[in-house]
Formats: structure tokens, sequence, C-alpha cells
């Protein structure tokens, strides 16, 4: 008997868009991941998902987590020249209902059901946060996301924000260097100019520049390979981009009250996991001055599920089948 789809769901991130299906016992099947270079548009991939993995019996609804904000049920991508409506959505695939959800507000919603192997502790493991307390979800990909999570006995409700758009704060004369040299190139420095992948050789090219040697490294996965195996310079720049992370990390826990635990995300954080570990983040996490001891009972969490928002978005399915 073949199974009974109950919806679609997407995460579209600035450069992979994932589909899977959500079957009548909630459980998320057929994962399959598509480069966004390669379409001309959204339509394009969610039509040669649901074609080559379910054929013409389509799902009923769906809930696609995106990259960027959604406003009046649409998305115009902050790193992607796609626009998306639900309404087009619905006309297309007529869909009984459909659903656009900022990716890192799918991904706070999936962090309550993370555990064991889905999860590692970053800096000391601390017993979880309680359970009616704000989570906050965040990570480094092509862009930086950051969403919160307000939870009660009554549900969760996903906040999503566009903090990766908050100004960059240095913190000692290294961090005002690179800024300066920020500044020339872009004017204004968000936190996501230097956490996301450009972000991380914009990095390493400033570090390169104030010791006065080349930028011998062609882009931001050759200092991530040559950093992790021993490079000075690219390790520098991971250890530093770590411990920026850290910082952010803690200052939207004080933002958020996020004493229910914050999560680590995104593409680059699983690839230098035991940098983050062994280095600065968790440091600089807790380096809050007087707030150090509120910072220092939060735990911090790398997220190791491949598919986070997915996980999220078939929550928010499951609501809106309550609906």
């Amino acid at each position: 008997m073949k199974p009974q789809w109950t919806g679609l769901v997407g995460d579209v991130g600035g450069t992979n868009a994932r589909f899977a299906l959500v079957d009548s016992q909630g459980h998320i099947r057929n994962p399959r991941s598509f480069p966004c270079k390669d379409y001309p548009s959204l339509d394009a991939i969610v039509a040669e998902y649901i074609e080559t993995t379910v054929g013409k019996k389509r799902p009923p609804k769906a809930v696609i987590a995106v990259a960027g904000p959604v406003l009046d049920g649409e998305i115009e991508f902050t790193n992607l020249d796609w626009r998306v409506s639900e309404g087009d959505l619905l006309a297309h695939f007529e869909f009984e209902a459909v659903e656009l959800i900022n990716d890192f507000a799918a991904q706070a919603l999936a962090c309550p059901l993370l555990e064991g192997a889905d999860l590692r502790p970053i800096g000391p493991a601390l017993p979880k946060g309680p359970h009616d307390c704000p989570i906050v979800a965040l990570g480094a990909g092509t862009g930086f996301g950051v969403a919160g999570l307000a939870r009660s006995d009554r549900g969760d409700i996903a906040i999503a924000t566009e903090g990766g758009h908050a100004a960059f704060a240095p913190t000692d004369e290294v961090e005002i260097e690179v800024l300066r040299r920020m500044m020339a190139r872009y004017g204004r420095v968000s936190v996501e100019r230097l956490l996301s992948g450009q972000g991380l050789y914009d990095l390493y090219a400033a570090l390169a520049d104030i010791k006065g040697q080349a930028a011998a490294l062609a882009d931001e996965m050759a200092v991530t390979k040559e950093g992790m195996v021993g490079d000075p310079l690219a390790g520098e720049a991971l250890d530093r981009f770590g411990g920026i992370l850290g910082a952010v990390a803690g200052d939207l826990a004080l933002t958020f009250g996020a004493r229910g635990g914050v999560f680590i995300s995104g593409g680059i954080a699983p690839r230098i996991a035991e940098r983050l570990a062994s280095g600065r983040f968790r440091k600089r996490f807790e380096d809050k001055g007087r707030l150090a001891d509120y910072v220092a009972t939060i735990p911090t969490y790398l997220v190791l599920h491949p598919y986070p928002a997915i996980v999220g978005a078939a929550r928010e399915l499951e609501q809106l089948e309550r609906l």
C-alpha cells in the first residue's frame, strides 16, 4: 500500500533547496537536495521534486522554510534573485494550503525535538534549560540566520528575525582593524558580513592584510580545509570566526533571555566543530561583564541533524493540519 502524504515540506537557502514528504504518521520521508543555481525558480524545483518523487497524487499542503523575511505571505530572497508567494504556489500546484516560514524560525521550532546524536554540546555539558524559557537558533552559511522560540504550556511560537543584519561589534584591537577594512569595502558592516561563507574569507583576507601577508587561499572552502589541517593564517581566521560567533551568540542569548538554550546550525559550524569545541566560542559567549553568571548557565549546542529546518517545517505542518 502506498503511503498517504499529508504534506510537502521544504527548506530553501541561498545555495540549496531541500524537500521532503510527511506521511500520515508524521514521519519525514524522501528528502532530496537541489542546487538553487541550477534552476530558474523555486517553482521549477518543486515541480521536479513532485514529479519525480510523488507523481500525480501530490500532497495536499505545503510548508516551505525560506532564507529571508516573509512579509504578507511573500519573500524576496536575500541571497537569490527569486520572489515567491504563497498565492502563486497555491495557484501553480493546486495545494489546499501553503505556508512560507522563515528558515531559522523553522529551525527554532525543531530545536526542542532534537536530542542524542542530533546535538553536540559546545563548552560544558550543562543541564537542558527550563522547558518554558526561550530558545535561540542561529547559524552561518550563505548568510547568517537568527530566530527565537517563545515557549509555554500552551505551545511554542517561533519568532522570525533578521538579526544577522544587526551591526557587527568588535571587542578587541584586531577586530577593530578588521572592521576598518570591512567598512572600507562595504560601508556598514553587519554580523552577516563576517559570519557567513563570504564573511569567513573576508575575515581571512583582513587578517592577512593586518599582518602584511598575501591572502594565498582562493575561497572560504579552502580557508576551512587548510585551517583545519594546520595553515597558521587560515587557522587564525577559523578561531577568530568561532570567537565572533560565540560573542554574537552570547549577545543574542541576552537579547532573547534564552535560558532554554542556544542552538548553532548552518553550513559552516559543523565543518569546524572541533575548533568551536576547543576554541574561543564558549569563552566569548560567556564574556558578558556583569551578566557573565547569567549566560554561564545557558547551554550551547551544535546542531548535527542534516535537515533541522525540514523538521521544523514538518512541525509547522502539523499545526497547520489542526486548523
